[in-house]
């Protein structure tokens, strides 16, 4: 049997399909919010021995609340995690009272636990470029090793993330000098394509077996269709593995290399912010962070009085 109330489930399932209306969240977002806010209604039948109705919901108290945090705690969630489930939870609550016409004073009155933001973790110029080349060198069929490049070099050249690259599709072809990228929450932008980037893709083209079609993949998996993200991402892998790098460099750390790397030759913290697609310029910011670390890292190696 369920642990959560029909009316429960129903209630969530607007919630989410107002998510996706009005705040164009995407599916990955949704699903993750599915699964939080699913796990607290879960917790909340437990800890109360009843599946709670909506009613039930609007009673919840303070020490609920903590008894919550607590047991996740308890489960191995960390700090970061846990804040995450919260922000979802207060969302969901924030919608339904609202909707339903309580107070939700307990639920949004908690604190989420205290967490060091981490930092991205984008890769050396010369590492950015050693992974394009050893990427090609990871499979032994031509036309797959030409797609792998191209997609990383889209990552690292246009400041893609993995699933913006491998959404493009025959229409985008021949590539053009400029791309309007549709990314997160449905924000267009354009981003300036290298001439390195299109040469790459013209390669893959022209080696690419699969028939080509405006409303098809761009990029094919081995059968023919659209390639899945583990692909590259365990290209990745095995050419990190070869260099010698951290866990870190992944598909999305030539994304952060291409920030990192803008950032460093002088350019402008809202041209980069643009040409990444973040909706806040706090995002953005991060890599200021980064520069600055990397600043320190040099002006204590080198200064005399350092």
């Amino acid at each position: 049997m369920s642990l959560i109330s029909p009316a429960c489930r129903d209630a969530l399932q607007h919630w989410l399909d107002s998510l996706s209306a009005l705040a164009g969240r995407s599916e990955n977002t949704q699903t993750a919010y599915r699964g939080d806010v699913t796990e607290f209604l879960s917790f909340m039948t437990l800890h109360h021995s009843e599946r709670q109705g909506l009613a039930a919901l609007a009673r919840i108290s303070v020490s609920d609340m903590r008894a919550w945090m607590a047991d996740q705690r308890s489960s191995g969630v960390g700090a970061r995690s846990l804040a995450r489930k919260l922000s979802a939870v207060k969302s969901f609550y924030r919608w339904l009272a609202e909707r339903e016409g309580f107070e939700p004073t307990a639920v949004l009155s908690t604190r989420a636990p205290k967490f060091t933001k981490k930092l991205p973790r984008p890769l050396a110029e010369d590492a950015a470029r050693a992974v394009i080349d050893t990427v090609e060198l990871q499979s032994a069929n031509d036309w797959v090793a030409a797609r792998d490049v191209a997609v990383v070099t889209l990552l690292y050249g246009c400041g893609l993330r993995i699933s913006e690259a491998l959404s493009l599709t025959g229409a985008d072809v021949p590539m053009p000098e400029s791309l309007r990228i549709v990314g997160k929450g449905g924000k267009e932008r354009i981003v300036p394509v290298l001439p390195a980037a299109r040469a790459a893709v013209d390669r893959y083209l022209q080696l690419c077996p699969h028939p080509k079609a405006h409303d098809m993949a761009l990029f094919r998996g081995v059968r023919g269709g659209a390639l899945n993200p583990r692909a590259i991402q365990g290209v990745m892998a095995k050419a990190r593995m070869q260099l010698g790098l951290p866990a870190t460099a992944t598909p999305h750390a030539m994304r952060h290399s291409f920030a990192t790397h803008l950032l460093s030759a002088g350019g402008d913290l809202r041209a980069i912010q643009e040409l990444l697609g973040h909706a806040s310029l706090s995002t953005t910011q991060a890599y200021t962070a980064v520069d600055t670390a990397r600043l320190m890292e040099v002006y204590n190696r080198a200064h005399p009085k350092a």
